[in-house]
C-alpha cells in the first residue's frame, strides 16, 4: 500500500514502548482519524498494542472496542475500510492521528460521511449533513 510501510514487529514493538504511553488510559490510546486527503476528521476510536500492530501489519485501520471488549478492523461488516496512509502521535504519546482513505460512502453507523456530522448550534445540537448511505441496508437492525 502506498504511503506507508510495515515495520517489522520489533522495531514496532519498539516504537510503541519509547513514544507511545499505553499505561495512562488502561492499555488504550485514543486513535483520532482523519481523511488524508481533505483532512476531514472521520471518527476516534481506541487503540490498543495488538489494534496498532494489527493496524501497521494490515493497512487497514483496527480499534479495540471497549463495549465488546475485543479488537474490530473499521469495515469489517460494513465493507466501508478505512486504509491506512500514516500514523502520528502527540508530546505525550498518548494519542495517535490516523491519516487513512476512507473506502465506501461513509464511516459513521448512522450513514454519514464522518461520526461528526451534529454540530452545537444556540445550545441545541442540530444535525449538519444528509446521510451517505442507508444504515439499516448496510447493518441491519443489528448494530
Amino acid at each position: 500500500m502506498a504511503g506507508f510501510f510495515i515495520l517489522s514487529a520489533n522495531t514496532l514493538t519498539k516504537a510503541m514502548t519509547e513514544v507511545l504511553d499505553f499505561d495512562k488510559q488502561d492499555g488504550l490510546i485514543t486513535a483520532v482519524v482523519q481523511d488524508h486527503q481533505t483532512h476531514r476528521v472521520l471518527m476516534v476510536g481506541y487503540m490498543n498494542r495488538e489494534a496498532l500492530a494489527r493496524t501497521n501489519a494490515t493497512g487497514h485501520v483496527t480499534f479495540f472496542s471497549r463495549s465488546r471488549q475485543k479488537l474490530w478492523t473499521k469495515g469489517e461488516s460494513s465493507g466501508h475500510f478505512l486504509l491506512l496512509k500514516s500514523i502520528a502521535t502527540d508530546c505525550d504519546g498518548d494519542a495517535l492521528l490516523v491519516q487513512a482513505e476512507p473506502v465506501g460512502p461513509g464511516v459513521s453507523h448512522n450513514g454519514f460521511q464522518s461520526c461528526f456530522y451534529r454540530t452545537l448550534n444556540n445550545g441545541e445540537w442540530q444535525q449538519s449533513e444528509q446521510p451517505v448511505y442507508d444504515s439499516d441496508a448496510v447493518y441491519g437492525v443489528q448494530r
